[in-house]
């Protein structure tokens, strides 16, 4: 058996949408991430990510592909925008999709303008692209108007640092609405004590988009922007001062809020809460097991909550501070795995609304290092879809193949969430 065929089953999918064609990045295809499956039009799945020889390499470019038997198999996919090799223009990354109620699929994401700020990857302008006809065919890229920000290079040339990582929700009015990773601009950041990336100071904050669903041509597409003032915060570890938060994610309640988890360089996860539809915060707390309980360890690395198609909530993350695996805080090449879900339940007369279970083990690799940059991270950057009761996690294995994971009844079913 070949390495591929190998470690393709090492994590048990029970789905497979991607499988690179070499292991050393010869093909340009190995490094596949931020992995966002969605339902489509006519009961299709639809699925965007970012795919390069490597994450980093300069090749990052937006691809596409569709399922019409409800992911067992998958179209070949479609290059949609960015360079298909090093060198081959500047690279797009961090695609994420809207769709309008008719039925358009919009695709933006981080174009990188040749400026380098905090890094290459994550300063650019919000471009994007659309189709009409289920992503056969997309249209010329343009630019959505985005506001400067306090937290932005004070030289309007040198544009954001940001992504958005998950699938825009709707808010109340029907809106599309989410959380915004905004990297701060070394220009007007909080000094880091070291050199390490782990350092680089990062807010949340928050764009409503105005208009999807008037099929607007891209650059015609309109935004509010949370103000500066209400971005989320939460201190690092060795340098209380200086804010790392990152990687929003975000389910409604019963009872109409929002509860945002995110990521953290605190060595646990800590969350959020809004009762007026994301328009303001509570101010960020470690995320508790339960009311005065132990806090849920995450070492820096996503750790999206989702509700179940019970209604229930499921939050995948790390279950370590960082320190595992014998590396630190800051090694996140070896701290990433294995995956663990909580169980998470509605408490309405909780200071905390959700509560959660022990954690399990859902799935691993082995630590089994794979790709050009040998990685071992499993769990990370993921969706979900729940269709017909099958709850399903589709995630990018060590960046490199694309999986779907189910999440069954069977699985949840020895764990238990406190009672209030």
């Amino acid at each position: 058996m070949d390495v591929i065929s190998r470690e393709l089953q090492r994590s048990a999918p029970d789905y497979v949408v991607y499988v690179p064609k070499s292991v050393d990045g010869s093909t340009f295809d190995t490094g596949n991430e931020h992995f966002l499956v969605f339902p489509g039009p006519g009961g299709s799945l639809l699925a965007v990510w970012t795919q390069s020889s490597y994450e980093g390499a300069g090749d990052h470019r937006i691809m596409f592909t569709r399922s019409d038997d409800g992911g067992r198999s998958w179209s070949a996919p479609v290059h949609v925008v960015g360079p298909r090799r090093p060198g081959d223009g500047r690279m797009a990354s961090w695609g994420f999709p809207l769709l309008s109620r008719s039925g358009r699929i919009y695709v933006l994401y981080n174009q990188y303008q040749g400026i380098d700020d905090v890094i290459h990857q994550h300063t650019g302008t919000m471009d994007g692209v659309y189709s009409d006809d289920c992503g056969k065919t997309w249209s010329t890229p343009e630019t959505v108007p985005m506001p400067r920000s306090a937290f932005d290079h004070p030289n309007p040339a040198v544009p954001s640092n940001w992504i958005i990582w998950q699938i825009p929700m709707r808010d109340l009015t029907g809106k599309y609405f989410y959380g915004v990773s905004r990297w701060v601009s070394k220009a007007v950041r909080t000094p880091p004590l070291t050199s390490s990336w782990t350092q680089w100071e990062t807010v949340i904050e928050f764009c409503r988009f105005e208009n999807i669903d008037d099929d607007p041509a891209v650059s015609a597409i309109q935004t509010t922007w949370s103000p500066a003032s209400q971005a989320l915060r939460v201190p690092h570890y060795q340098q209380p001062l200086l804010s790392v938060a990152q990687e929003p994610s975000i389910v409604r309640l019963p009872d109409q809020r929002l509860f945002l988890v995110m990521r953290t360089m605190a060595g646990c996860i800590w969350y959020s809460v809004s009762a007026d539809d994301g328009v303001t915060w509570s101010n960020p707390s470690p995320l508790l097991r339960q009311d005065h309980g132990l806090p849920i360890l995450e070492p820096l690395c996503c750790c999206p909550i989702y509700q179940l198609h019970d209604g229930r909530y499921v939050l995948l993350h790390h279950n370590n501070n960082g320190r595992v695996n014998g590396c630190s805080p800051e090694d996140t090449h070896c701290n990433r795995r294995p995956a663990f879900i909580a169980l998470g339940e509605y408490r309405p007369d909780a200071q905390q609304p959700i509560w959660f279970s022990d954690s399990k083990v859902l799935m691993d690799n082995d630590g089994e290092r794979l790709g050009p940059l040998k990685r071992i991270d499993i769990g990370v950057y993921p969706s979900l879809t729940s269709r017909n009761g099958e709850d399903v996690l589709w995630h990018p294995e060590r960046k490199f193949f694309l999986l779907g994971k189910k999440i069954t009844a069977e699985f949840l079913a020895d764990l238990s969430v406190p009672k209030a």
